[in-house]
């Protein structure tokens, strides 16, 4: 670490030396804690733009002609950067991000890089769907590598000077999952924009949320998670390496401070009072526990405010899909294609999220009751252009429990048996990560199955009540006896 500081300071960067210090945690490897109180809106340190590391700072893509580099598609996606990353590394002490680059994890906890046994324990949930694995993003990592990497550094040997052999999937999955775990969304800093505000916060793979800025108004955010999934990029943003702020660690709803750049610098600012001895927290944006460990290889385990006594993370999800939905009425994929592609055009999603408060999605009602309608409603629906509302009913909730003990049934364990699991003081780390996760999912699973039946004896009973109560009767319904008329 003191040789990074060294470095940093060395090449322009700032820090208060006497209200931060990095430290090594047990069970969450390095991070940052307050030397002294530390009071809100204090600059904890700056990194020069220069100190980036990223498509923009990197001489590589110059080297290669900027015209070759956007024809090879290295500008979409990560691979470029990863060369970047592997250029330099080759370069060893030589490369002016030598002390960064050296002070980086080599090992990962994240499921790419998890045994096949241990990739078990994942069936059902939302990172690996039975077994496909193309979340992990490991699919589409390895064909940049083959297509596009690999023959960009075979066919220059006048600038990549190490051995082919150095430009190994191994290394290239290792840059790789770096990026994914401490990579932030830089802005470019455009010089003849006169009217550019003094600061603005960085979006970044641990600074997702731009949802809450600092009290000063001088802060204006923007933000996203750092994953670039389309074809054309964002030539406005810069996915980029940042030296220091990217050795904060973070924790669902504990964020205290956040990166914010300037003109020519970037600045990590408390964003509220920090009392000495505390941890120094980014944010990863207060993800589910399953996008945690996907990404970052661990799982956040706080204790619950709606049940006592019990750990885990607020910010975790279950992902239905819809031909989930569809097989729980009986129906098929062929009959329904139409309809789920109309839902789509409408801005429907093929996978509905239930969150921590196990209420039933509205997107899911009006799904079910839209694959239930029949083909003349349908197509009424289609012409007038609006999806049918969300309104529970008995049919509806019947087929809502179906669901969602069908979802259950995707696991290869009940929820008993996970908490049992946890019992177990010998679990490989991989195996306690996974086991959380389950059993996080599974508890929206059971409480939201609950409310569903609990929701469904009530419109039984009212249902019931309904069938039972008299009926009024119109004038001149036969009673029995006679009703006499008046005349006029």
């Amino acid at each position: 670490m003191d040789a990074v500081l060294l470095w940093f300071t060395h090449h322009g960067g700032t820090i208060d030396a006497s209200s931060i210090g990095f430290v090594d945690f047990s069970n969450a490897g390095r991070g940052a804690v307050a030397l002294r109180d530390i009071p809100e809106n204090h600059i904890l340190f700056k990194i020069p733009r220069k100190l980036l590391l990223s498509n923009e700072t990197s001489p590589l893509p110059a080297l290669i002609g900027l015209e070759q580099w956007r024809a090879r598609k290295m500008h979409i996606g990560w691979a470029g950067l990863i060369l970047c990353m592997l250029w330099e590394a080759a370069k060893g002490q030589e490369s002016k991000w030598a002390p960064y680059l050296d002070s980086l994890p080599t090992t990962f906890d994240t499921p790419m890089f998890w045994s096949e046994g241990d990739l078990e324990e994942l069936r059902g949930t939302s990172i690996s769907d039975l077994f496909k694995l193309e979340k992990l993003g490991k699919a589409d990592a390895e064909k940049d590598f083959h297509e596009k990497v690999l023959p960009l550094v075979q066919s220059r040997p006048d600038i990549f000077l190490a051995p082919t052999t150095f430009y190994t999937l191994q290394r290239y999955h290792i840059m790789g999952s770096r990026i994914l775990s401490r990579s932030f969304d830089v802005e470019k800093n455009e010089e003849d924009n006169e009217n550019e505000a003094a600061n603005t916060s960085v979006g970044s793979a641990m600074d997702v949320d731009s949802d809450h800025p600092p009290t000063t108004n001088e802060h204006e955010e923007t933000g996203s998670d750092g994953e670039a999934e389309d074809d054309e990029e964002d030539d406005s943003i810069v996915v980029s390496m940042v030296p220091l702020a990217d050795m904060l660690n973070a924790r669902y709803g504990s964020e205290n401070a956040k990166l914010f750049y300037e003109k020519y610098a970037l600045g990590m600012i408390s964003t509220k009072p920090i009392l000495a001895g505390e941890q120094i927290w980014n944010t990863y944006g207060d993800l589910p526990n399953a996008e945690l460990l996907r990404r970052y290889g661990h799982v956040d385990l706080l204790p619950l405010d709606d049940q006592p006594g019990e750990l885990g993370n607020p910010g975790d999800v279950v992902e239905i899909r819809a031909d989930l939905v569809i097989s729980a009425q009986n129906l098929s994929q062929e009959d329904t294609k139409e309809r789920i592609d109309w839902w789509l055009e409408q801005g429907g999603d093929d996978v509905i999220v239930f969150e921590w408060d196990m209420v039933i999605p509205p997107a899911l009602v009006a799904l079910i009751r839209l694959l239930r309608l029949p083909p003349d409603e349908f197509a009424h629906a289609v012409e007038k252009d609006k999806v049918p509302k969300p309104k529970l009913d008995l049919e509806v909730l019947s087929v809502v429990i179906t669901v969602l003990e069908r979802r259950l049934t995707e696991y290869p364990t009940t929820l008993l048996d996970d908490l049992k699991l946890m019992e177990d003081e010998g679990l490989s780390i991989n195996k306690k990560h996974a086991l959380v996760v389950r059993i996080g999912e599974k508890r929206i699973l059971q409480g939201a199955l609950q409310k569903a039946m609990e929701a469904r004896t009530a419109a039984e009973a009212a249902s019931q009540v309904t069938s039972e109560r008299p009926r009024k009767r119109k004038a001149g319904e036969e009673t029995g006896r006679n009703v006499k008329t008046r005349k006029r």
